[in-house]
C-alpha cells in the first residue's frame, strides 16, 4: 500500500512541477543515457572485431603469414623502416610452407589492391577491392557462391583470366543481366565472370560485396603485387587444435627460409585472430574502466539533486506529515514514503535516460560504420541503478521527515 501510495504521489509531483522534476533527474537521465550508449556501442564493437572483423582479417582457426602485422598502431617510423626492409612474401614461401607441414591444411596466397571495373557494355564501377588468391581462399575464408563458381585449382595455377564477382559489383556492372561469363576489364585487363558471391555486408563502412577474386597467378596478381609476390599467406589446419602445432611448424619454415640465426628476431609477421585481437582487449579495458568513472559522477551528481529536491519536499509537506503521524502513521510508514517518492522520481529518470541512450545507440549504428547491440542486461543495470540512486538520495530526507515531532509538524505553515 505504501509503495503503491509513495509511488503514486511521486508520479503527481512530476506531473505538476515538470521543470524542477527535470532538472531534478537530469544527472540521472545523462549518467544513464551514456551509460546505455557506450556499453551498447562497446558490447557491439566486442561482437563485430570477435565475429565479422576476426573472420574477415584472418578468418576461423587461421594463420596468416606476412611481411609485417596486419594490425599496428605504432607512430615510431623506426619500426616502419625496419618493416619496409624486411623481405617480401613470395609465393615460393606458399609452396615451401604446403610441402613442409606436419599436418593436413589448406594453404593459400593473397594479394589485395583497390582498383577499378569495366563491363562489356562500358559501366564503370570504382573503388573495387581487387584481390589476387588461390583457389582454396574460397574455403579457409568461408566465401559462399550465389551463382556459377569458384575457379578451380588449375584456373589457378595456370592462371587463367576468370573473375568472381560481389554481390554489389556484378548488380552495379550488369544490373538485371546474367554476369557468368561476360567479359569484364580490371584495370584494362579482360577476365570472365565465372561466379557471383553471396552478399557479405560491409567491414567498418567499406562493402565486402564491392570486390573481385582472380587467380593470383593471372593478370590480377601482377596488377596488385610484382611478380611472384604476394601479401600473405594464409594457413587452416583441416583438423580443430592443430593451430599452435602449424604456428610452430610456419615460424620454423620461414625461418629456414631466410637464413636466420637463432638468436635473430623474425623478419615477417605470424599471427592468428586470437592473437591479434589483443590490441582491441587493451582498448575495451580502458573503455570499460573509464566509463563507469564518468557514468557515476553523473549519478552522483544526479543524487544529490534529488536528495535536496526531495529535502525541499519534506519543509514544503511539514504540516502533511504532521497530519498523517496524528493519525497514527509510525515513524517506518514515513521513511517508506519518502524513500518510495525519490526512488519513484529516480527511476523515471532513469527510464527517460535508458530511451534517450537506445535512440542515441541506433543513431550511432546508422550514421557511423560503429556497430551498437542493445543489452538487456545493462538495461537492467540502469534499472537497478536509478532505483538504488533515488533510494540512497531519499534516506536522509526520508530520515529527517520521520523524526519530525508530530505537535510541531501540525503548527506549520
Amino acid at each position: 500500500m505504501y509503495l503503491k501510495e509513495g509511488a503514486v504521489l511521486a508520479l503527481a509531483q512530476i506531473r505538476a512541477q515538470k521543470l524542477k522534476s527535470f532538472f531534478a533527474v537530469l544527472g540521472v537521465i545523462i549518467g544513464v543515457m551514456f551509460l546505455i550508449t557506450v556499453v551498447s556501442v562497446v558490447e557491439g564493437m566486442n561482437k563485430y572485431m570477435e565475429e565479422d572483423f576476426a573472420s574477415q582479417i584472418y578468418g576461423l582457426n587461421t594463420l596468416t603469414v606476412s611481411r609485417q602485422p596486419e594490425i599496428n598502431f605504432s607512430n615510431n617510423p623506426d619500426i616502419w623502416r625496419a618493416y619496409q626492409r624486411r623481405p617480401r612474401i613470395t609465393f615460393a614461401d606458399a609452396d615451401a610452407i604446403r610441402a613442409a607441414l606436419s599436418m593436413p591444411a589448406l594453404v593459400a596466397v593473397e594479394s589485395y589492391s583497390g582498383g577499378n571495373l569495366v563491363s562489356e557494355h562500358g559501366v564503370e564501377v570504382t573503388n573495387v577491392w581487387l584481390t589476387g588468391a588461390s583457389a582454396d581462399l574460397f574455403r579457409i575464408r568461408q566465401l559462399e557462391i550465389e551463382r556459377g563458381r569458384a575457379f578451380t585449382a588449375p584456373e589457378d595455377r595456370t592462371g587463367v583470366a576468370v573473375v568472381v564477382l560481389g554481390s554489389e559489383a556484378a548488380e552495379k556492372l550488369f544490373g538485371t543481366l546474367d554476369p557468368l561469363d561476360r567479359m569484364v576489364k580490371v584495370n584494362q585487363q579482360p577476365f570472365r565472370v565465372v561466379g557471383v558471391l553471396k552478399k557479405q555486408g560491409s567491414l567498418f563502412g567499406m562493402s565486402m560485396d564491392t570486390r573481385a577474386i582472380a587467380p593470383a597467378r593471372s593478370a590480377m596478381g601482377r596488377l596488385v603485387n610484382p611478380h611472384g609476390v604476394v601479401d600473405r599467406v594464409l594457413v587452416k589446419p583441416q583438423q580443430d587444435g592443430q593451430l599452435t602445432q602449424a604456428m610452430s611448424d610456419v615460424e620454423a619454415i620461414m625461418r629456414v627460409r631466410h637464413r636466420l640465426r637463432p638468436t635473430e628476431a623474425n623478419d615477417f609477421a605470424v599471427e592468428t585472430a586470437e592473437g591479434s585481437m589483443a590490441f582491441w582487449e587493451k582498448i575495451k579495458k580502458i573503455l570499460m574502466i573509464a566509463f563507469p568513472g564518468l557514468v557515476s559522477i553523473a549519478l552522483v551528481v544526479g543524487g544529490i539533486v534529488i536528495m535536496n529536491i526531495m529535502l525541499v519536499s519534506v519543509t514544503e509537506r511539514t504540516r502533511e506529515i504532521g497530519i498523517r503521524k496524528a493519525l497514527g502513521a509510525r515513524r517506518r510508514d514515513i521513511h517508506v514514503q519518502v524513500l518510495v517518492e525519490s526512488a519513484t522520481l529516480s527511476l523515471a529518470g532513469a527510464a527517460a535516460g535508458i530511451a534517450i541512450g537506445i535512440v542515441g545507440a541506433q543513431i550511432v549504428r546508422a550514421v557511423s560504420p560503429l556497430p551498437a547491440t542493445i543489452s538487456p542486461f545493462w538495461i537492467a543495470v540502469s534499472v537497478v541503478l536509478g532505483a538504488g540512486v533515488g533510494v540512497i538520495a531519499g534516506l536522509y530526507p526520508a530520515a529527517r521527515a520521520a523524526r519530525l515531532d508530530p505537535v510541531v509538524a501540525l503548527r506549520a505553515e
